[in-house]
């Protein structure tokens, strides 16, 4: 038998920080926050202090030589986690700039321990100790001291029953070289990286002692409400298995709204499948993704739509807007040029929590390469990849489409081998028939099931997509022809 000390864990009120950290962060741990100038610094120690400052747990933020507290909080208050009934009662700003100019650090050490005991807190920030570092680099004090106090603090703020953060603008080797990470129980390491004209934030655990944290670098964002994680995790495997790992081969099937198409997929696309709509230009794509969310409102399940350049006012008819302004289809639109598919992930799958959504379309990821962050976009495969795994935990039948070259004699289904993590693939293709341009369409494959091979002729109407009534004809129209037809037979 082994006996544990139970450390108790304090959520950070930042979403999706607590999973990189473990499940919050220590109490009485002393903690590092360092960055680039603006890289969000003071937000997050705001939003942490916000989150967790109460009667009970009172919060001291001392300021060095940075923002004076009323400038600070001018900023601070236009975000959402920002609570004015909190300031001077919960949460008390000390201004420890002229005790510095003082030129004493036994002095500042002094001013610091009187306000920890007078006010008592559970929580203590220091904003920016990197200020006092460049001040004694300038000689109004000299570094040995400054280390010398630097590493006192450390020790101090350590014996307190608090927890504390000590927030400055370190790089890495700074803070890895600095003796204040000895003492240090954790540090968390802000930045901003920048590649052709898109900007990235990132956020990294570099040390949480005591606790299983999540590595290396996970995009963030500053929004209205403060900061927003984005972890880089894949879900847990989906529950779409029978024991001994073979498909459920009686899962229900879904209407895709298109006629003649459910019997080419043997009676619909299985409940719980990503299904692959591939095609050049003008081939219908889009519509069958429509019709696919059409079909769904009228047996009442809710759709997601994601779309990134065809905004739902732009389908054809305003079908899209329709089901929209209806309430049967929640849109994502996503207008960012510095996309992570780590934000797309979570967009999507805060829509199905909230609308309880069983279908959902992405139009198209030909499209969303367009927006990834450069960084992002040289793995787009490992992107998809992900997505689709997230949305196959859900258990929701989702649509894709992806846009092809116009090459009619090749037979080609994705680009970046996309085809691969899908479990259905419905190619869309233009050949030469009789004299005209005709648009043909095949299933390529349906994991654990049964589907037709044939090549069907369809028409774009007015009504979305009409599947011809025979296929023989076509069929051998197709197959006897003596020039290139893009049939590739």
């Amino acid at each position: 038998m082994t006996d544990k000390v139970s450390l108790r864990k304090l959520g950070t009120g930042v979403p999706g920080l607590d999973v990189l950290l473990g499940g919050g962060l220590t109490e009485f741990s002393f903690n590092l926050i360092a960055g680039a100038p603006g890289s969000g610094k003071t937000t997050l120690a705001h939003q942490i202090m916000f989150a967790l400052a109460q009667p009970d747990c009172r919060a001291l933020f001392f300021t060095v030589l940075g923002e004076p507290p009323l400038k600070m909080l001018r900023y601070q208050q236009q975000y959402g986690f920002f609570d004015l009934d909190k300031v001077g009662t919960d949460i008390r700003y000390v201004n420890l700039a002229e005790d510095l100019r003082a030129g004493d650090f036994s002095g500042l050490m002094e001013r610091i321990m009187t306000e920890v005991e007078s006010f008592s807190p559970s929580l203590v920030f220091v904003d920016s100790f990197r200020s006092v570092v460049q001040t004694a680099k300038s000689g109004i004090e000299g570094v040995a001291d400054l280390q010398a106090f630097v590493q006192e603090l450390g020790t101090r703020m350590t014996s307190w029953q608090a927890t504390t953060f000590l927030i400055g603008e370190y790089t890495q080797v700074d803070a890895e070289a600095n003796p204040i990470m000895t003492v240090a129980d954790g540090m968390i390491a802000l930045s901003q990286s920048e590649e052709m004209n898109s900007v990235v934030r990132k956020i990294r655990v570099v040390k949480m002692r005591g606790q299983a944290h999540m590595a290396g670098s996970h995009p963030f964002r500053i929004t209205g409400d403060g900061l927003r994680v984005y972890p880089r995790l894949l879900p847990a495997l989906a529950d779409d298995r029978r024991p001994g790992g073979t498909i459920d081969r009686d899962a229900r099937r879904i209407a895709m709204g298109v006629p003649g198409l459910d019997s080419m997929l043997d009676g619909g696309l299985p409940q719980g499948h990503t299904l692959l709509v591939v095609g050049p230009t003008g081939t219908g794509k889009t519509i069958m993704a429509t019709r696919f969310l059409q079909e769904g409102a009228r047996n009442g399940e809710k759709g997601i739509a994601v779309t990134f350049e065809k905004g739902a006012s732009r389908f054809r008819n305003a079908e899209l807007a329709e089901l929209v302004q209806a309430g049967h289809v929640r849109s994502i639109e996503s207008r960012l040029l510095d996309l992570t598919v780590e934000e797309l992930i979570d967009d999507v799958m805060t829509a199905i929590d909230e609308t309880g959504a069983t279908r959902v379309v992405v139009d198209s990821l030909s499209e969303f390469s367009l927006y990834l962050a450069p960084e992002v976009k040289a793995q787009f495969r490992l992107a998809v990849f992900r997505m689709l795994s997230s949305l196959a935990k859900r258990g929701v039948t989702a649509l894709v489409t992806i846009g092809l070259e116009d090459r009619y004699t090749e037979l080609r289904f994705s680009i970046d081998d996309i085809s691969f993590l899908t479990d259905a693939v419905i190619a869309l293709r233009y050949a030469e028939i009789e004299g005209r341009l005709s648009k043909v369409m095949s299933v390529v494959k349906v994991r654990g099931s049964a589907h037709s091979t044939e090549l069907r002729e369809y028409r774009i109407t007015d009504a979305g997509i009409e599947l011809a009534g025979s296929t023989e004809r076509y069929n051998g129209l197709l197959s006897g022809r003596t020039h290139k037809s893009g049939t590739n037979q």
